[in-house]
């Protein structure tokens, strides 16, 4: 079976490229398919059509269609992490600069699942603010 994984990067050098720091405002997204034996078979980038970066609507929902078994993130708002473990996308925490190396580190079982969002990194933070003034 062959995986397909998707890595949030900040240009378009393919393997080499630099993980963009935060899964919905990355400009690129590197997309890297496995063979049977683990091997690289296939590397495309594709631009981020989000809302943070000028598209439509959220970045997890134009990647799903994709249909990626795992991404590797430093980071990822909760909605998007939600969105993501619903559709059984296993999210994993990215160790490594380039996408060549979170690629190794995935295929050698090394990376930790992400398990919840960061909130900071989302706009809708502020309407939480006012919930404890009584």
């Amino acid at each position: 079976m062959t995986d397909k994984i998707i890595v949030p990067t900040e240009n378009q050098d393919g393997l080499n490229a630099p993980l963009a720091e935060h899964f919905g405002r990355a400009p690129y997204y590197t997309i890297v398919e496995l063979d049977d034996n683990g091997e690289i078979s296939n590397v495309k980038t594709v631009p981020n059509v989000g809302e943070h970066a000028g598209g439509m609507g959220f970045s997890h929902d134009n990647i799903l269609q994709y249909k990626p078994n795992a991404i590797i993130v430093y980071g990822m708002g909760p909605r998007g992490l939600d969105s993501f473990q619903s559709a059984g996308v296993a999210v994993l925490k990215a160790n490594a600069d380039t996408v060549k190396e979170v690629i190794s580190a995935y295929k050698n079982d090394a990376l930790q699942e992400l398990t919840e969002g960061c909130e900071h990194a989302h706009h809708q933070a502020e309407h939480h603010e006012h919930i404890h003034h009584h």
